[in-house]
């Protein structure tokens, strides 16, 4: 087989200076740095990254990049490498300048504007490796191209020495190291997970491209390639579940937009359900994922129609997802996003395009594929049928008098504010430390929940039986969000929620339970910031008259080399209840003194993977989780 490197290139395959386009320039990435990456802390952070690894990406869907290599050095600094054309370095038709210091230093400059060069690109703006580099203290750049070795530094955005020839090479490719400016950002410290989530999602995405990633602080390397593709990421997707029948698989290109799906149904009650525009993670969803929902709709229903629905079932499109694992990716030409961190696909003519491919791509699968059919379509009846039962039971529960928001748990002592962004609530682990913490709290804004025992782990369960589960009732009520199709996150009647268990055993099962409950039911709480997890101290420590409170062993070790042993006291706490009302305040409760953990989503792939390990069926996968990750377990009593 030809290489593609070595054939002579055609005028349309060709990557000159002159395909070098500018809109605009610099100006204001350092002043405001949120606008072109979302913030300024750990995700800003990444997206520099990201903004790199892109312009390699798209050198990879042009067909001429195979390997990207990404390193995080011992100073904080991270190299980018691969194995494309090289930017170019020939000076600029219309700058006094070369063209790779125009895409290096002007905003809205690269080869993406014009269709010639690259017909699809994640990096639509063209703002990417430009504002890598306006955001970083220092950048070099080497690129490998007509047999040379070509180099520059910057600083701050600023060329800090000439564009010059300092080598030869056979190869081809770009090599992007960086140092994030801490000037910028409030913090530069690189997560390995975080970046090798992204990294493994692209190379999904982009079969036959291997990506590496090594961090040189943790002396840690990860090879992620992937000849199934999107097949693949089903596959792991669905690793620790119980599918129902083989990866269904279909790509199909129509006026100009490249649409491939890959869907798999499993025995559980959750949907994971992925979609990116041009390989950019669309979070948000946005056309492609309504012309999938709503195609996949019409499928099932039509082909229920056609062979007796003697029942006379509707079937909605929260019953087709039910234990649906699927990928949706389309490569659009002139992609609209929403905001330069591309959250959302905004073009209007997709939803009608995904639609189509999907509606008449699945209806011919369950045609031909009779008992596959026959398989999903009953796990689709009987999510209906859960669906009506839990309709049935909220209204049971609301002519209680809950889920109603007008009759608040009698449990729950309520604080006094009535503004949910001044107010907050401690879900509390029985009632002894509910006591406690009752009063212990200010109660002007603080309110406590206290629920008895282990909540239902709603894993395993469907919403009908997690409607009749009092101790979620009574927690759904106090939050006043509702839950299923009627919930409501701008309902919350407080902004932050805060679970506090016990450090022992069952305090972690109790929180695992809870953060499951709001991972699968309530989403929007963890990405819109109100869930916390609060971090009561493990010893009170004595001498003398002085007192200290420690959070975990590193630092009592700390505390006691400090001190001394001698004269010393120590408690230590196994439960919340032990603490008097003041110690609670003191330690756990006052917003001055206490710690408190916000629980994030950087990677909901990751986080499914891990809830589904961690609270589903299989025995072993959680075994291996619990003995990999033992070591990182602080404050736990066994």
């Amino acid at each position: 087989m030809e290489n593609k490197e070595n054939k002579p290139q055609t005028k349309e395959e060709s990557y000159e200076a002159k395909d070098i386009q500018v809109l605009a320039g610099l100006e204001a990435v350092r002043k405001r740095p949120a606008m072109y990456i979302g913030d300024i802390s750990t995700r800003g952070l990444h997206h520099l990254v990201y903004e790199a690894v892109d312009n390699s990406v798209d050198e990879a869907m042009a067909g001429f990049c195979k390997e990207i290599n990404v390193i995080v050095h011992t100073d904080g600094s991270v190299t980018i490498v691969d194995n494309g054309r090289g930017i170019p370095v020939e000076k600029h038709p219309k700058f006094d300048m070369s063209a790779l210091q125009v895409v290096m230093t002007k905003l809205h400059a690269g080869g993406k504007f014009d269709k010639k060069v690259y017909k699809v690109s994640g990096g639509l703006h063209g703002v990417g490796i430009s504002v890598t580099n306006a955001l970083s203290k220092w950048l070099v750049v080497e690129v490998m191209r007509n047999n040379k070795i070509y180099r520059q530094r910057y600083e701050k955005g600023n060329p800090a020495s000439e564009l010059e020839a300092v080598g030869e090479s056979e190869k081809k490719g770009t090599k992007i190291t960086f140092l994030p400016d801490d000037e910028i950002f409030s913090t530069t410290e690189f997560h390995f997970e975080t970046l090798s989530s992204r990294l493994r999602e692209l190379a999904f995405l982009n079969k036959g491209l291997r990506i590496t990633l090594e961090d040189e602080r943790i002396q840690s390397k990860q090879d992620f390639y992937y000849e199934g593709g999107i097949i693949s990421f089903i596959e792991f997707l669905n690793e620790n579940k119980h599918p129902l029948h083989n990866i269904i698989y279909f790509e199909k290109e129509k006026n100009g937009t490249k649409i491939e799906i890959a869907m798999q149904y499993n025995d559980g009650y959750n949907e994971a359900v992925f979609s990116f525009a041009n390989n950019i993670n669309t979070v948000e969803g946005g056309t492609h994922m309504s012309g999938f929902r709503t195609a996949l709709t019409r499928a099932f229903n039509n082909y229920i129609e056609k062979n007796g629905n003697k029942e006379g079932i509707k079937l909605s499109s929260e019953d087709v997802r039910e234990g649906l694992s699927s990928v949706i990716s389309v490569k659009v030409k002139e992609p609209q996003f929403e905001g330069q961190t591309k959250t959302k696909l905004g073009n209007s003519e997709i939803k009608g395009i995904v639609d189509s491919v999907v509606y008449d791509a699945l209806s011919s699968y369950l045609e031909e594929n009779p008992v596959t059919a026959k398989s999903i379509v009953m796990k689709t009846i009987n999510a209906a049928k859960a669906r009506e039962a839990a309709r049935k039971a909220r209204e049971l529960t609301r002519r209680k008098g809950a889920l109603n928001g007008y009759s608040l748990p009698g449990k729950l002592a309520d604080c006094s504010n009535k503004e949910p962004s001044k107010c907050e609530i401690y879900i509390v682990e029985g009632d002894s430390a509910g006591g406690s913490a009752k009063q212990g709290r200010n109660r002007e804004f603080q309110a406590i929940l206290p629920l008895r025992g282990k909540i239902l782990n709603v894993e395993k369960a469907r919403l009908h039986k997690i409607i009749s589960s009092n101790e979620i009732i009574t927690l759904i009520t106090a939050l006043g969000t509702n839950i299923g199709d009627e919930f409501d996150i701008n309902k919350a009647r407080y902004h932050k929620i805060i679970i506090m268990t016990d450090a022992d055993v069952d305090g972690a099962h109790i929180r695992t339970l809870l953060l499951t409950f709001f991972y699968r039911y309530m989403p929007e709480s963890i990405t819109k910031g109100y869930l916390y997890i609060a971090q009561p101290p493990l010893y009170k420590v004595k001498k003398g008259r002085g007192a200290y409170y420690v959070y975990n062993e590193e630092k009592l070790k700390v505390l006691l080399d400090r001190i001394g042993s001698e004269g010393v006291s120590m408690q230590r706490y196994k439960g919340l209840g032990e603490m008097n009302p003041t110690q609670l305040w003191e330690t756990t409760m006052n917003p001055e003194n206490r710690t408190l953990i916000q629980v994030t989503l950087e990677d909901a792939v990751e986080a499914d993977k891990i809830f589904t390990i961690l609270m589903g069926d299989e025995v072993e996968p959680r075994r291996e989780f619990i003995e990999r990750h033992a070591k990182e377990v602080m404050n736990l009593d066994v």
